[in-house]
Formats: structure tokens, sequence, C-alpha cells
């Protein structure tokens, strides 16, 4: 399953380009509790057809019973906005759930209101040369004149939250989420279906023919070079991860290495405490790492959720993989800033640390 945003603009320009009419709504305030996210986006069809979110689905129901009944009625084009009707011209903003009666309608939690923006019969060419920037790996920005609804595309340095003031909206796409795994083992399968479902695009790396003779998880590439290879040629950037699952030091630890000189937001190998407390001690003799340089390195992995089973263990490692990716602070998270905020009081102040234990 593709990036969602990507699914919805891709969507979006098929039905411009063979000369349908739709809208394109992006979520640009919110206020309280809201169900998704600002610049989340959805499209919506002339025949009421829908891809991608902007609430829980009340509102979009609303969205369809205001754009699309006209159609069926046989409704005269009339002035964006007017209920029942075609929308056109300029983009135009709609609010939901600003009384407790509508918030209740339209499934907002208590206090949620958001609004919208509502451009009306994207240009398609536009919207082609934006995907297939994102194909391409590229992070873009999409700026909306709010006075005509002209979009101009430019290249992004980094990923940024949406932006609007009085004359224009600017939204940042980024390509999609990328996951290479090393080993092609039956937890890599679980984990590869989960992250599938969840917007990666899933590299499935294992030289060992026996286990990618038996892989069986369509969507996701299989590739048998070694390891640490396959992560110089994957070129993690900071919307990749890369999991070791092999439990086999020839294969995880290189690839591991390779992947910590990357921008990488996640880099981490399965195994017990124990194991992942030898995976660094070999890496430290044998590669001249140092504990700093293996900060990054996450093991054991996954969130502690008591998992005991191959499917289990992969909702353990995803959540903790979607966790990082959100940008939440998780305990080890905590616990790797505070041991390093030890080290630099120890090393500035000698007699500050007692038996690592701060002196009071």
């Amino acid at each position: 399953m593709e990036n969602l945003d990507v699914m919805v603009l891709r969507t979006l320009q098929g039905w411009r380009a063979a000369g349908r009419r739709a809208l394109l709504a992006t979520v640009v305030r919110t206020w309280g509790s809201s169900p998704r996210p600002v610049g989340s986006i959805m499209a919506l069809c002339e025949d009421g057809a829908v891809v991608g979110s902007v609430s829980g689905g009340c509102i979009e129901d609303d969205l369809i019973d205001r754009h699309t009944l006209a159609y069926a009625q046989g409704v005269p084009m009339a002035k964006a906005g007017e209920d029942h009707c075609i929308p056109s011209g300029p983009p135009t903003f709609v609010k939901y759930g600003v009384s407790a009666d509508e918030a209740h309608r339209f499934g907002l939690p208590c206090g949620g209101t958001l609004e919208l923006l509502l451009e009306y019969d994207p240009d398609p060419e536009s919207l082609a040369t934006l995907i297939a920037h994102l194909e391409a790996g590229r992070l873009m920005q999409r700026t909306v004149r709010l006075t005509d609804g002209l979009a101009t595309l430019q290249p992004a340095a980094a990923p940024a939250d949406l932006t609007i003031d009085a004359g224009q909206l600017t939204n940042t796409f980024g390509p999609e989420y990328r996951m290479l795994l090393i080993g092609a083992g039956q937890l890599a399968e679980y984990l590869a279906t989960m992250a599938l479902f969840s917007g990666f695009a899933v590299t499935v790396c294992d030289p060992r023919e026996e286990y990618r003779g038996s892989w069986n998880v369509p969507g996701a590439t299989v590739v048998s070079d070694m390891p640490d290879d396959v992560v110089l040629a994957f070129k993690p950037d900071r919307r990749s991860c890369v999991v070791a699952l092999t439990h086999d030091p020839k294969l995880d630890d290189l690839a591991l290495l390779e992947a910590l000189n990357t921008e990488a937001f996640y880099v981490g190998g399965i195994g017990s405490r124990r194991n992942n407390e030898a995976r660094r001690a070999r890496m430290i003799e044998h590669f001249a790492q140092t504990e700093a340089s293996l900060e990054r390195l996450r093991g054991p992995i996954g969130i502690y959720i008591g998992s005991k089973t191959p499917p289990e263990i992969a909702v353990s490692v995803m959540a903790e993989i979607l966790a990082v990716k959100n940008g939440v602070t998780l305990p080890r998270d905590m616990e790797v800033a505070q041991a390093k905020n030890d080290r630099e009081l120890a090393r500035n102040d000698p007699g500050a640390m007692v038996c690592g234990v701060r002196a009071s």
C-alpha cells in the first residue's frame, strides 16, 4: 500500500485528467481534539467517490451530500459553497464542530473543531508533476494562492508543518516512508505486512535462499545481496528505517553499522537484552565503535507489551517504529538522553557524579 497522500493525489489527478470535476480538501486548522491532524487531505469526485480522510467519516459524508447531490438532481452550476450545487471558483473555507450539536453530528470529540480548505478542480498537469517528484523520492512544497487556486511547486529541504496566511497555503508532501528488513523469516513477514498497510515501501534482504524461497508477502521487494551492500544501495534517508531480524551477527552487524552512518530515523536489531549487549561489545571491540557512536542503535527493539509470538513481537516493533516516526518520546529515549547528560556532566565536572548517581 503506497503513502496515503500520494494515493489521494494520484487518484485526484486521474479524475481530473479524465475530465471529471473534483475537489481537494485539506485540514488547515484544528481546535481541541480532532480526528485528523493539520495537513491531512482527501479528494472528492463529482460522482461521490472519496479517497483519503479528514475525519472519522461524518464530515466526508456531509461533503459528498453538499457537493455531489447536485449531479443526481441535474442542478446547474452555481457558486462554490452553496449547498447541493457543483462547487467552482477559488478555494473556500468550511468549518465543522463550532457548536456542541454540530460536533456531535459530525462525530468530533468534545470541544473538537476543524477547518478545511476546499480547492475546486485542481490542475491535473500540476498534480502529475507533483506525483512524479514524489515518486522520484523528492520532498516537495505545494503552495496554493487563495485568490484563484493557482498551485505552484518547489523542492523542500526538510519536512515542515502546513502554513497558511491571508494569501496562500503551503503544504509539504514527502515521498513514502521506506523500511529495510534484514532477514526474511516469519517475524519479517508479519512486520512487512504491518509496514505495508501503514504506508511504508518495504524491501527485504536475505542472502539465504532457504528463507527467501518461502517468502509470502506480496508488495515487498526481496533482494539476495549481502545486507551491508544492500544498505549502501538503499541509501536510507530521514524517511527510512532499517531493522535487523536474522539473529546472525554476520548478517546483522555490518548492516546495522552501515545504517548508523545514514540519516535513517530508526535503526535497530532483534534480540534479548543480553544479545544486544553482546552486539554492542562486538562492535566496540572489532569495529572501533564507541558508546556514543552506537547511541542511535536500538535494541532490544519494540515496545514492551508482553509479546511472545512472532505476530505479537511484530506489533511491538511496528508500534515503536511508528512512535519514533511520529516524534513520540519513549522510555528508552528518556534513558538514553539521561545517560548522555550524565556522561556530559561527569566529563565537565567529575566530582558531580558518585558511582553513577548525581551528587547532591
